[in-house]
């Protein structure tokens, strides 16, 4: 039963970003003035619309520390106000004249209504998660590596301050206002199930594990929900109120989602992808424009990932062969090198420590040479994560990203240790090098430079491209010099994410089944079995979202070669990455305009 005091604390926190939405006419009228003013109201009214970000951020603080305390509305209503803020933004937006306006200021005004609009139009279609400038779009609102019973424990462990007894009532707040973020949930599942939509079969059976596994210790105080408080050991009875608010109210909320996947397990079949879904074609079509910034279509993309996968192999060959491996496939001697028991670590926890320590000492390595790759360096300020025990079996090998804007929570690099056999010498590098340094981490601390909407903003070809050149980065800089393995990690990666062009739009495009795409991604990559279960199974989640990565990194070297050709010996390796850094997050039409621009100043 609930306490009057939780009900009041769960009223608090969903009123206090209504209030803020409630106030954006006042605010919109005192913006008009000004397009700066402009981008900051529309940033705040964002982050009213998603409080979690705000914190994640670090300005969940003075005026706006009601949003410390709040939960997104994952409701069909909530979904209705955002489509609503999202029309009224486009509108003011283009009302706003462009003449006299400074590169950064139109840059941002272009970023948002890019952004506004593909989120709108992706809104319009009758199912699905939507990210607002962001690259987790998914069909399925609860899937085994989406949804509020991953997302919330993840932000509370990691993003939640917990310094004082006023942060501990926030973190009670949001406890309290949990429930109804999953019965939110809840509702447009059921929907989408009544519509016909219902995820392959493989997908929820993981999903099942992974909420059963979330439910078997959501009410205990080491548990997903309260754990995180209680390692703080504040003073009071903060834990004990978790619990209560953990048992009485959170454990229902994921027992009656269970009861619903697994309803919709009943009915499922082994279809991996769209196309046999209702709206499945557009869906995917929308997914592929979100997650490149292009209209390429999944023919264009899909002979794109084959003729570069063809290319790495040739370079994956020549380095296989100069290691002693000469017999059988390409993959099969990358999965032969990998099995070296002097480049594996063992299946326990002494083995974890080692891959978290081997981590760090790659993005150690690193930090020295990168004044010969920017004029300006960040702090990079980033620690290594394991991630929650929930997420870990539908979640990738890791990923990372910046922290707050005031350097008090540092970025991080969240990897997945539940299986230590996924990683090894041969692909740590790689994976470090994409998701810290020079990567996800490096990056965004400049794009937290910008306005604050230029830090919420993101494209995922930008983000993932980025990511992708960032290995190439550290390949330029030496780093694999004396380590043969972790070159032929990176070139096994750049290889992943080419046969990711492939087997995306074969699955959802061509009507491929899980088994073909297992297939065809084991002879790409010679990754590990789990790791490639894993990694097929986030493709017929997330429709479109790993085209991203190939098609960013690409047109990111193609400007290179632009530059290096119009600006001859003026040419700087530093000067162009700036560049690509100091303009932020953008869709890849706005990066060449970024990189033109830095050509005619010469």
């Amino acid at each position: 039963m609930n306490s009057p005091t939780l009900s009041r604390r769960a009223m608090i926190a969903g009123v206090s970003a209504s209030a803020a939405l409630a106030a954006a006419p006042a605010r919109a009228a005192a913006a008009a003035a000004s397009p700066a003013a402009l981008l900051d109201d529309l940033a705040w009214q964002l982050l009213a619309l998603s409080p979690t970000q705000a914190t994640a951020l670090g300005v969940d603080t003075g005026a706006h520390a009601a949003l410390r305390a709040a939960l997104d509305d994952r409701s069909p209503a909530g979904l209705a106000a955002t489509r609503r803020f999202l029309a009224q933004a486009l509108d003011r937006l283009a009302a706003v004249p462009r003449d006299g306006l400074d590169r950064v200021t139109l840059t941002s005004l272009a970023v948002a209504q890019s952004a506004f609009r593909t989120a709108l139009d992706g809104m319009a279609l009758p199912y699905g998660d939507v990210a607002i400038g962001g690259w987790r779009n998914t069909p399925y609102a609860v899937i085994q590596n989406v949804g509020g019973y991953l997302d919330i424990p993840q932000m509370l462990d990691g993003d939640q301050p917990l310094h004082d007894a006023a942060d501990a009532d926030a973190y009670l707040s949001r406890l309290s206002a949990t429930p109804a973020l999953l019965d939110g949930e809840l509702e447009r599942i059921r929907a989408a199930r009544a519509m016909g939509l219902v995820a392959p079969d493989f997908l929820l059976d993981r999903t099942i594990a992974a909420l059963g596994q979330c439910l078997a210790h959501a009410g205990r105080a080491d548990g997903p929900f309260v754990g995180p408080l209680a390692r703080k050991r504040l003073p009071g009875a903060h834990v004990d109120h978790a619990v209560q608010i953990a048992t009485d109210t959170i454990v229902p909320a994921l027992e009656r989602q269970l009861a619903e996947i697994r309803l919709q397990r009943a009915h499922a079949t082994g279809d991996a992808g769209m196309m046999t879904r209702p709206h499945g074609a557009e869906w995917y079509a929308w997914a592929l424009r979100a997650s490149t910034t292009t209209r390429r279509s999944a023919e264009d993309l899909h002979a794109m990932g084959v003729a570069q996968l063809a290319d790495l192999h040739a370079r994956m060959d020549t380095l296989l062969t100069g290691l002693g491996l000469t017999q059988g496939s390409v993959a099969e001697r990358a999965m032969a090198l990998q099995r070296r028991p002097e480049l594996g670590f063992s299946n326990d926890d002494a083995g974890r420590a080692q891959i978290v320590a081997y981590m760090q000492g790659r993005i150690d390595a690193i930090r020295p040479r990168l004044d010969k790759a920017f004029t300006r360096l960040v702090r990079g300020n980033l620690e290594i994560r394991r991630m929650p025990a929930a997420q870990e079996p539908g979640a990738p090998a890791a990923y990372g990203g910046p922290g707050s804007i005031d350097g008090t929570v540092p970025g991080k690099i969240w990897v997945n240790l539940g299986d230590p056999s996924i990683h090894n010498k041969v692909t740590i590098p790689d994976l470090v090098f994409h998701e810290g340094i020079p990567g996800h981490v490096w990056q965004g601390e400049y794009a937290q430079q910008l306005p604050l909407i230029r830090s919420i903003l993101a494209f995922n070809a930008y983000s993932e491209g980025w990511a992708l050149y960032a290995e190439q980065l550290a390949d330029e800089l030496g780093m694999y010099d004396d380590d043969a393995p972790g070159k032929l990690g990176y070139l096994m990666g750049l290889s992943w994410r080419a046969v990711r062009l492939v087997v995306d739009t074969g699955i959802h495009a061509k009507g491929w089944s899980r088994a073909r795409a297992l297939q065809e991604f084991t002879a790409a990559t010679g990754l590990p079995a789990s790791n490639a279960a894993s990694e097929i199974d986030r493709y017929c989640s997330w429709p479109g979202q790993a085209c991203g990565y190939k098609v960013g990194q690409t047109e990111i070297v193609d400007l290179r070669h632009r530059a290096q050709t119009a600006l001859g010996a003026k040419y700087d390796l530093r000067a162009f990455n700036q560049v690509v850094v100091d303009g932020g997050n953008v869709p890849l039409d706005v990066l060449a305009g970024n990189v033109d621009r830095y050509i005619a100043r010469g």
